[in-house]
């Protein structure tokens, strides 16, 4: 693309994006009752209680960091799995294979040291 369609598509999403705003701020008017009642929480009748102690486990944010490390991991291997026949065709399939079991290997590690260390245990 010449670099006259980038400034031109430029230029059209920032005039485009403002239109868009301006329109959504004119078409949706303004909130006119801002009591007190209309900001409090409404639990089924019950008075709102705020807890300012409440703490969320860490094990929680750890576990969905886990999930998502080797979530990406399988992300990861599955183009390898789809195109490790082309390599071998192209006479590139041992580097590739040693490279995936290298990274295969790191993840093992990473595995079996979050087992040692005892983070996923929920005590």
């Amino acid at each position: 693309m010449p670099i006259g369609g980038v400034i031109f598509l430029t230029i059209f999403i920032a005039v485009f994006g403002t239109a868009l705003i301006y329109l959504a701020r004119l078409t949706g008017g303004m909130r006119k009752n801002n009591s007190a009642v209309k900001k409090e929480v409404y639990e089924c009748g019950i008075p709102g209680q705020e807890k300012k102690d409440t703490k969320i486990s860490v094990k929680f944010y750890l576990t969905a960091i886990l999930f998502i490390l080797f979530d990406i991991e399988i992300i990861f291997m599955y183009p390898w799995a789809i195109t490790f026949k082309e390599f071998i065709s192209k006479g590139q399939g041992a580097f590739v294979f040693v490279s995936m079991m290298i990274f295969i290997a790191i993840f093992i590690f990473g595995l079996f040291w979050e087992i040692k260390s005892k983070a996923l245990e929920w005590d």
